[in-house]
């Protein structure tokens, strides 16, 4: 059985979890880092899980005239298909794209919540899509607009999500990419990125509530009302942080999380070898 988590551990956490699920430099990896190397322990892959369904309502919130839309149209074009337009197809879109990963992150839960959590993985991660992102902002062209989003696309952002079960690659990272590679603007990339995120993180921070408040596990045990805190934390800065990166993207390339991604990886990589932290 693991040490109970502190209030302080839980809030850093949470806030650490806001600022970063929507930033292309993965927010599961930065919680597994922050936590080990400030609190010695890992705060685990149920925490994890559930403090996303903080910044996944602040999704739906920012983008709640969108998703509502988005379901009305769906709805309606199911029952008429003069009414199947650009929503319409968004709604199959998002359906479609969370296929993958719902069916890989069933079969692979266990290896999610272990062997995957090694920060030697998560930092090598960290420095290697780092090198996608790059490769994604050097070669996409960046000048199809949402509007012209294909089932292709969702398709392909659908299958890059499943990346996203290993820490240290992002799942904005991982979507964006992909929608950079197929042409499509920063905007549309990250813009469909957040809608694509909103099913499958909902339902693996449900599935894990149970885990995250029964802990059987090595690790920090967080109670009932530190979960419920760090959530809320990571709704308000989750919320801040999708509103401030979607004017950052108009204007600037994601370069800038690639030099972040590469310096975090290599110095975890350094305390790695040095043996001043633990990889598990």
């Amino acid at each position: 059985m693991g040490e109970s988590m502190t209030w302080v551990q839980a809030i850093i956490l949470g806030i650490v979890q806001g600022l970063t699920e929507f930033l292309p430099i993965s927010s599961s990896g930065h919680l597994r880092i922050v936590s080990e190397v400030f609190f010695g322990d890992d705060a685990g892959a149920s925490f994890t899980a559930v403090t996303q369904l903080g910044t996944e309502l602040a999704v739906l919130v920012y983008f709640a005239k969108d998703i509502g839309r988005i379901v009305m149209a769906w709805f309606r074009g199911l029952l008429n298909e003069e009414h199947r337009d650009l929503d319409y197809r968004m709604g199959w879109y998002v359906i479609i794209a969370t296929i993958p990963i719902g069916v890989l992150g069933f079969l692979f839960k266990d290896q999610i919540r272990t062997g995957a959590r090694n920060l030697w993985l998560i930092a090598t991660m960290l420095i290697v899509f780092a090198l996608v992102i790059a490769a994604a902002e050097h070669f996409g062209k960046k000048e199809r607009p949402i509007e012209k989003l294909t089932t292709r696309d969702g398709l392909a952002m659908g299958f890059a999500q499943c990346l996203a079960l290993v820490p240290g690659v992002s799942r904005s990272g991982a979507t964006s990419s992909a929608g950079l590679f197929l042409g499509l603007s920063r905007e549309a990339a990250v813009r469909f990125s957040f809608l694509l995120a909103i099913p499958a993180v909902t339902a693996s921070g449900l599935f894990s509530l149970p885990d995250a408040f029964e802990p059987a596990g090595e690790g920090l045990n967080a109670s009932g009302a530190q979960l419920l805190v760090a959530t809320v934390v990571a709704f308000v800065l989750g919320y801040a942080s999708i509103a401030w990166l979607l004017k950052f993207v108009v204007n600037h390339s994601l370069y800038w999380f690639v030099g972040y991604r590469i310096i975090l990886g290599v110095g975890v990589l350094a305390l790695l070898a040095t043996g001043v932290v633990s990889a598990t």
